[in-house]
């Protein structure tokens, strides 16, 4: 059930303005009646809708991401989200392991203080002590460790699933589904379709889900980028910048950049010796990739590659300012459509400090860099390093390339993410809230 018994809440919402004793006994013998028949979350989610309708409170919304303790681009686009809905929605932040204000500020630069933060813990996660949550590992012979989350849902009027997680079932009267990337087809406690709006990233991540799925996604709202300062002009230095989450499996593809850089200091030992190659991302200090990053980067004696985790948002922000060149090889020798780039906030983010872009040409960065225009789309490490160099040679290239990247970027800032945002909210929630 969502709000589609709207009918029979507005006969009673209209009866209590004119016979409140004979409205009351008679809603409360039909709440009673609606236990008996469709259970207690049934009759529960028609009581949250009468009140939102009877203007009683301001509705409560709820967003739940399995990795809101890490930062991440997808987190990014579902916490901005809330934070142009905190003074419509009495808002509850859902994660499944600490986190705070103070850290989504410190990585985001945004202010949640008007949302609640709960942290529910999943039992199945915590007894390896990993800090990872991987919705993949669960199968038909495991008991849906994520039904603890699914019961959480059916406590507010709007439940917001940030995680692209299909094993939450929706029990609140609405329900939505942001999806960044189908990643598992349709098998084990796969719930996607039970949610009343499913809104997505990119038009890459829309082929999937009708692919994968079979399911017609709703609303396609670009990830919102915004960099501070970035339309300034600045003096750039000579740093070629990565910056993506250091997955365990290397998806992001750190490993094969830090390589390709090597071998330029190799082979081109007078263009690249005043340059320096900044890898930056977000991580647990365990994490097994980036030991063999260290112990690569170690090996190879070069003193010009600079490891960075965790970096709170202001030094992000310089090192964007600061940068010239911005790599990406997420999808780089991947089969599997899921480990590509599913759009690529980070390039947006380089292009609007006037970073020129290499990405590797597929998924998400198709839609964003135009080869040769504001950026170089490659399809291995060998073409990475020969537009490098093309660019390195070429001071007028970079000046030229560098202002089409800012060019590029503006299609995809915050202001245009938020008036979508706040226009699908509202438009939901007049239908959820109106009497007829």
């Amino acid at each position: 059930m969502r709000f589609k018994d709207k009918k029979r809440i507005s006969k009673h919402v209209r009866n209590l303005t004119q016979n409140l004793p004979h409205a009351v006994s008679e809603f409360t013998q039909e709440i009673h009646e609606i236990v008996a028949s469709e259970g207690i979350q049934t009759a529960y989610n028609l009581l949250l809708q009468a009140e939102i309708m009877m203007d009683l409170r301001k509705p409560t919304l709820a967003i739940y991401d399995h990795a809101f303790h890490f930062i991440g681009g997808a987190q990014k686009y579902g916490l901005t989200m809330i934070s142009c809905l905190q003074d419509q929605f009495d808002i509850t932040i859902i994660a499944n392991k600490g986190v705070s204000h103070s850290d989504f500020l410190n990585w985001y630069g945004l202010d949640l203080s008007k949302s609640k933060i709960k942290i529910i813990k999943i039992p199945f996660f915590m007894k390896n002590q990993t800090p990872y949550i991987d919705p993949a590992c669960i199968s038909k012979e495991i008991e849906n460790p994520f039904h603890v989350v699914s019961k959480e849902s059916g406590n507010y009027d709007v439940f917001i699933n940030n995680g692209m997680n299909e094993m939450v079932f929706p029990l609140s009267n609405l329900s939505v589904l942001v999806c960044h990337f189908p990643e598992r087809r349709a098998k084990s406690y796969y719930y996607a379709d039970e949610y009343d709006y499913l809104v997505y990233n990119s038009n890459y991540t829309a082929e999937w889900i009708v692919e994968k799925w079979r399911l017609q996604p709703h609303l396609h709202v670009y990830p919102p980028i915004e960099m501070e300062n970035a339309h300034e002009d600045y003096s750039k230095k000579k740093f070629i910048l990565s910056v993506a989450r250091f997955e365990v499996e290397g998806t992001k593809r750190q490993l094969e950049m830090v390589k390709a850089f090597i071998k330029i200091n190799q082979i081109y030992p007078e263009i690249i010796k005043d340059w320096k190659l900044i890898v930056v991302g977000g991580s647990d200090h365990n994490n097994p990739y980036l030991f063999k990053l260290r112990q690569l980067i170690n090996q190879s004696n070069s003193h010009n590659i600079e490891l960075k985790i965790n970096l709170p948002v202001n030094e992000l922000k310089a090192l964007f300012k600061n940068s010239t060149l911005f790599w990406h090889l997420c999808g780089l020798s991947h089969k599997d459509p899921s480990e590509n780039e599913h759009f690529g906030m980070t390039i947006v983010e380089a292009m609007q400090n006037k970073l020129i872009p290499l990405v590797y040409d597929s998924g998400g960065p198709r839609e964003i860099v135009d080869h040769g225009e504001n950026g170089f789309r490659v399809q291995s490490t060998a073409e990475l390093i020969d537009f490098t160099i093309k660019l390195l040679k070429d001071p007028e290239l970079i000046q030229m390339m560098g202002n089409n990247a800012y060019m590029k970027s503006r299609e995809f800032s915050v202001e245009k993410f938020e008036e979508k945002i706040r226009s699908f909210f509202q438009t939901m929630m007049v239908e959820y809230s109106s009497i007829s």
